[in-house]
């Protein structure tokens, strides 16, 4: 089976390296050539390259439902999920 392609939103480039080392093929909207694209140009590239998109974008989330594009949402209530978790996780260890 190949492997799904993901395509970072500006925001989330930083991930490229990290989401590689875990198998992914992952590219960013900089290396594209999109870098300040209009979220439509985005999606559509997605679109024609069978690629996931990962943003914290609403609008360019809700524009990829509407054109049928894969994507991936991650928002702030999203990260800050993760850090509660991650903290209510260390429990009663000392943290310092």
């Amino acid at each position: 089976m190949k492997q799904t392609g993901i395509l970072l939103d500006e925001m989330y480039s930083g991930l490229k390296h990290f989401l590689r080392i875990l198998g992914w093929d992952a590219q960013s909207v900089e290396d594209v050539g999109l870098k300040g694209a209009e979220d439509t140009a985005i999606v559509d590239y997605a679109s024609e390259n069978r690629l996931v998109i990962v943003t914290q974008d609403q609008l360019m989330a809700d524009l990829a439902r509407l054109k049928k594009v894969p994507c991936v949402l991650i928002g702030f209530v999203d990260i800050a999920k993760m850090i509660d978790e991650r903290l209510r996780s260390m429990g009663e260890q000392k943290v310092f």
